[in-house]
């Protein structure tokens, strides 16, 4: 059998280990990592390979040689540029003239590859995946099969509304030579990105094989430390390397332990080691070979490197230390750090948790380091969210993290490039927006600073200057002590999650570009950026028709920037306004229920006091509105849906669809199918909704939350836009706004969130599709499953480790029904596990 071992990674996630070695050199226990994979590889008797490299490829030819060592006859194939996986084994396309296998140099595992080719030839197939079930597949791609293993469909990283199955794909394959015919040469090309979905839609016999046995792939340090600790906990047939004592404990050739040293079991200690007397060795250490630990030296928890000295009482507990570090005596270094290659800290000094200390750097003595040696937080299971970047006001959003997000965005632009910034009100927003100006500009990205007003505004900008996106921070709309930051894409959109990925990469690894003095860039202050709006905004209604029905209504502008916007429009409208809270207040950018409840039956009264034609509550963050009929009772948000819905598909002049998502009611296709007007379902998100409204034959996108899209305007909420459009609609409806909505048809819809373990999220996912089968299901967003009368989603939370719950009935119990049915699915699946 021949093999292919990919081994051209940088592991840029795993810096400052990567930093002066590939990847697959990154020691597992004393062993290079790739040193496993061709033990794997010889053991099912594949006995001619080749290894694919890019990233300093000398150091993994002078370790393996020609693989006579292994036993194997090795040899190399190396990149000029990354080519994707695909790509880079096309360029060994001359050695591969029968079926091969391509396995990772990099992830660890024992799987049965024998079984594996049993499998593929049985099969009949082209190309056959390995596959394994996860508890958290976010980070890998998802690979959903038939149960002869014949392959449906991929999802390559999916967000938790996509995961439809818990089995990932591995990076193993058994391939047939056919497959280089649709490899282009020497162009970048993927073999999961590009290859099989392409040889999937030709209908090419595509196979995943589920295997039991270990894998782990070694993306992170989590990962890296986890692969230790399954290793020593014998859960794998991958051994460690020396004498196995008693307590699970190896110790290597010519190591040389102290009688009284006090070991605690499972612990590996190298070759040649020397632990002098009084150290310590508690479970979980692994000691390279050569380490030198003197007495009173105490490890826990612990990965050493070859070479390294440990100083007398030093405590290293929960670290990673590089080859041939040199810790000094009394050093403490905390849960999460990792040190460098050949990097030597000082007497006495403190590495707090979480830092990394990149490779040849020298600590004083006595100094504690925290955040000045490529530090961050990790309070965060991610950066972004469903709210963008959020979290507390100093606590999680603190000035030197927003500086450095916003160093980590620059980098992913172009030099030169101009974003728009913005903020509400607030101190804290302010603040905020300081330092990611300055963290902009030290990219070499110009900011245009809109100083205070409304998210609205600055999608406006963006989309019709010369802007490539932008930055909106507000506080919390119900949490004043929470920050929100928002990421805008070159439409005025939140940006995708691709690009999210790509900030949070270069935030985590700390590698921002850096320009010279005279590339710095500026920060502008735009002139007439109001009054560009304004215009826009007058031009998107019907003037006339508003001005004619001179509407007298009640607004409360919710201490928001829209109060410096909008009354001048009013005026422009010939509109008659009872206003309040119509000033900006740094202290009342956020509402509570409470405050809400209380703002809107002051709303009420004032409506019946003033005999009104309706109220309206514009949200502080100028996109979402509250709506009060003529008779002072409140809209809901779902009842001013189907409003907004009716009222567009009657009385809009432009032709085009509805776009909703699929959480909201199905009125929303009988009110459309009235009009003759279409109806698409979108995710969930509001950066889905938005992507929507790019679709030129969509007029109009509504959500259930307050938020509505006029996309003749702009493709993201505005709720100045929806306050004048439900004006110029009632003028044409000649009717009052409690009439038109008594008027809509009947809905029963319920929702509820229950608790999921993230690491249970697929596998519900999964049995829920199985359940799915025989039904009529959307997996656009979730899985959603129609019955007779009645539907329900099921949605994992992004942000949460809960799904969501939704349901339809033809009455409120049949919906509340539907409900406390997946509940309790939900529950049982849990319980059960697999």
């Amino acid at each position: 059998m021949k093999a292919v071992v990919m081994a051209g990674g940088e592991g840029t996630r795993l810096r400052p280990l990567t930093s002066n070695q590939p990847k697959p050199m990154v020691p597992i226990v004393n062993r290079p990592c790739m040193d496993y994979i061709l033990e794997l590889l010889r053991n099912h008797g594949a006995t001619d390979v080749v290894a694919t490299l890019q990233f300093l490829p000398q150091l993994i030819k002078s370790y393996f040689g020609d693989g006579s060592v292994h036993g194997i006859n090795l040899n190399y194939s190396i990149e000029d540029y990354p080519m994707g996986t695909a790509g880079s084994v096309k360029e060994a396309e001359d050695f591969l003239n029968e079926t091969f296998m391509v396995i990772s140099g990099d992830a660890l595992t024992d799987f049965d590859l024998t079984y594996l080719m049993d499998f593929h030839k049985r099969k009949g197939a082209m190309v056959t995946i390995a596959l394994k079930r996860v508890e958290n597949p976010l980070e890998f791609g998802v690979v959903m099969t038939e149960e002869s293993g014949q392959i449906d469909r991929f999802l390559e990283k999916p967000t938790w509304g996509q995961v439809f199955s818990d089995t990932v794909n591995t990076g193993i394959y058994v391939l047939e030579p056919e497959i280089f015919k649709h490899v282009p040469k020497g162009e970048k090309f993927d073999f999961s990105k590009d290859l099989f979905p392409m040889l999937l839609e030709q209908g090419a016999p595509l196979y995943g094989c589920v295997m039991d046995g270990y894998w782990c792939d070694i993306g992170n340090f989590e990962q890296y430390v986890q692969a230790h600790k399954d290793i020593l906990d014998l859960k794998s047939n991958l051994q460690p390397p020396g004498i196995r004592m008693r307590d699970n404990v190896w110790i290597g050739d010519g190591a040389d332990v102290d009688l009284s040293v006090d070991i605690s079991g499972p612990v590996v200690i190298g070759q040649n080691a020397k632990i002098e007397a009084g150290a310590e060795l508690s479970e979980y250490s692994v000691i390279g070979n050569n380490v030198l630990m003197m007495s009173k030296a105490h490890t826990h928890r612990s990965i050493i490197w070859d070479n390294a000295y440990l100083g007398s009482h030093c405590h290293v507990h929960g670290a990673v230390i590089g080859k041939s570090c040199d810790i000094k005596s009394g050093v403490r270094i905390e849960q999460g750090v990792v040190v460098g290659d050949d990097s030597v800290l000082g007497e006495n000094s403190v590495i707090n948790h979480d830092v990394k200390i990149y490779p040849y750097k020298k600590v004083d003595a006595g100094a504690v380091v925290n955040s000045n040696l490529i530090w961050e937080s990790r309070g965060m299971r991610t950066l972004f969210g469903a709210k963008g970047v959020s979290g507390l006001i100093n606590v999680d959003i603190t000035v030197d993290l927003a500086m450095k997000l916003a160093m980590a965005y620059g980098t992913t632009l172009k030099r030169d490039a101009q974003v728009v910034v913005s903020q509400d009100a607030s101190r804290a927003s302010r603040m905020i927006k300081r330092a990611m100006i300055a963290g902009l500009n030290s990219t070499g990205i110009t900011t245009n600073d809109l100083r205070i007003t409304s998210a609205s505004v600055n999608r406006f900008l963006i989309q019709t200057g010369q802007e490539v996106g932008g930055i909106h921070i507000r506080t919390s709309p119900f949490d004043q002590q929470s920050l929100e930051i928002h990421f805008f894409d070159t439409n005025g959109l939140d940006i995708k999650e691709g690009l999210q990925r790509d900030i949070e990469k270069y935030f985590y690894r700390q590698d921002f570009r850096r320009v010279f003095y005279n590339q710095i860039g500026e920060t502008q202050f735009p002139q007439r950026s109001i009054e560009a709006y304004r215009d826009a905004v007058l031009k998107s209604v019907d003037i006339d028709k508003i001005q004619g029905r001179r509407f007298k209504v009640v607004v409360d502008y919710a201490f928001g920037s829209t109060a410096i916007i909008m009354p001048h429009l009013l005026e422009k409208l010939n509109c008659d306004v009872v206003g309040l809270n119509a000033y900006t207040s740094e202290r009342r950018t956020t509402i509570s229920p409470d405050q809400l409840n209380a703002a809107t039956q002051q709303i009420s009264r004032l409506v019946d006091t003033f005999k009104a034609d309706f109220g309206i509550m514009i949200d502080s963050g100028g996109e979402k509105v509250t709506i009060i009929d003529d008779r002072g009772r409140m809209v809901s948000l779902d009842d001013a849906l189907h409003l907004f819905v009716y009222l567009t598909c009657n009385y809009e002049q432009s032709i085009g669809k509805i776009a909703v998502p699929l959480n909201v009611s199905s009125v929303v296709e009988d009110i459309a199918k009235r009009y003759g007007r279409g109806v698409i379902r979108t995710k969930v998100s509001s950066r889905a909704m938005m992507e929507s409204a790019l679709d030129s034959s969509v007029m109009f996108v509504g959500s259930q939350s307050g938020g509505y899209i006029f996309t003749r305007f702009l493709p993201a909420y505005d709720g100045i836009v929806s306050f004048f459009k439900l004006m110029e609609y009632l003028a044409a409806a000649e009717r009052p706004l409690s009439e038109i909505v008594a008027g809509m048809p009947p809905y029963h819809l319920a929702h509820t969130n229950t608790f999921c373990p993230w690491d249970k999220k697929g596998l519900v996912m999964r049995r829920l599709l199985e359940k799915a089968k025989g039904h009529e299901a959307e997996m656009i967003d979730g899985v959603k499953i129609y019955n007779a009368a009645s539907w329900a989603l099921v949605l994992p939370d992004p942000d949460e480790p809960v799904v969501s719950i939704y349901a339809e009935g033809d009455t409120q119990k049949d919906a509340d029904h539907e409900v406390e049915n997946f509940v309790d699915f939900v529950r049982e699946v849990i319980e059960v596990g697999e």
